[in-house]
């Protein structure tokens, strides 16, 4: 009951039209595998065909066949602004082959998810190269902190397939609401 809490919290906060498109309802993409990141603190579920990696000891990735979710968790409270800061600086690529300039959707949002201060922002970033297949990408980062530790969950998509597919919009909705903190 206690997961069922907490994911419910997370599915509030990260992602207000879960389940709704333009309008009309999906019907829920199958999530059929669960992941823990490396200390065991986090899960998440995504769909069977997903590739889930840890790239350190403090970072996973699991991709799709587009659309990607980064976890970075780092120990103890880090200052919430200064941690989404960073968090907004996990990009696909480093600094020098992207754009200087990002195209913010929203920026700061805050909130609480279940005893864990929040940050939200969602942008576009371009790319000196294409990555994936694709040079422009929305990414949009939640940051958590609270409870001794501090997490990013970075959420990547192509900004035409974001705005173009109501399948992937649910899709990264669901993923980024079944990420659960213990």
């Amino acid at each position: 009951m206690r997961r069922e809490v907490a994911a419910s919290a997370l599915a509030i906060f990260l992602s207000p039209a879960l389940g709704v498109a333009g309008g009309k309802a999906l019907p829920p993409p199958q999530l059929t595998d669960e992941h823990r990141n490396p200390s065991g603190h986090v899960t998440f579920l995504t769909p069977s065909d997903w590739n889930v990696s840890v790239k350190d000891g403090s970072r996973i990735d699991a991709w799709g066949a587009d659309v990607g979710l980064r976890l970075v968790e780092r120990q103890g409270e880090q200052g919430l602004d200064s941690f989404h800061v960073d968090c907004m600086m996990e990009r696909l690529a480093p600094p020098m082959e992207t754009h200087p300039q990002v195209a913010y959707e929203y920026d700061f949002i805050g909130g609480e998810v279940n005893g864990h201060r929040a940050l939200d922002s969602a942008f576009a970033v371009e790319y000196d190269k294409e990555i994936r297949g694709h040079r422009l990408w929305r990414q949009r980062n939640v940051s958590l902190v609270g409870n001794g530790r501090s997490l990013c969950v970075v959420v990547y998509a192509p900004a035409a397939q974001w705005k173009k597919s109501k399948a992937s919009r649910a899709l990264v909705d669901a993923v980024l609401a079944s990420v659960t903190i213990q």
